[in-house]
């Protein structure tokens, strides 16, 4: 595990950083910085720790709602299947499909 050195809210942090983390570690430093630096800059918190406790809950709040937003989203679906898109852009396979299909037709159940 190496260490790196960063700098949030103007103090410098030396953190353990697991082997191929850097960039993702760095990220993290970069939105709590931002987070805490936003709340300081806003002027009704001076103290350092109260200031980690809201950037904190701010952080976490927005992850819950992405979370729920994403739970909530329909689940994508595919821009066609492979028949479709063998049929548009193949007339012989468009073909090799239908007679498949005529083909299977006739058993009216596979098992």
């Amino acid at each position: 595990m190496k260490q790196i050195e960063v700098q949030i809210m103007g103090q410098s942090y030396l953190l353990g950083c697991p082997d191929g983390g850097e960039a993702q570690l760095r990220e993290a430093v970069d939105r709590v910085d931002a987070a805490m630096c936003k709340i300081r800059d806003a002027g009704k918190v001076k103290a350092r720790d109260r200031i980690a406790v809201l950037a904190s809950l701010n952080l976490a709040f927005d992850l819950a709602a992405q979370q729920a937003a994403a739970a909530a989203a329909p689940a994508p679906v595919a821009a066609s299947t492979t028949e479709e898109t063998a049929a548009d852009t193949d007339p012989k396979a468009a073909q090799l499909i239908q007679r498949l299909d005529q083909a299977l037709a006739g058993d009216g159940h596979l098992l």
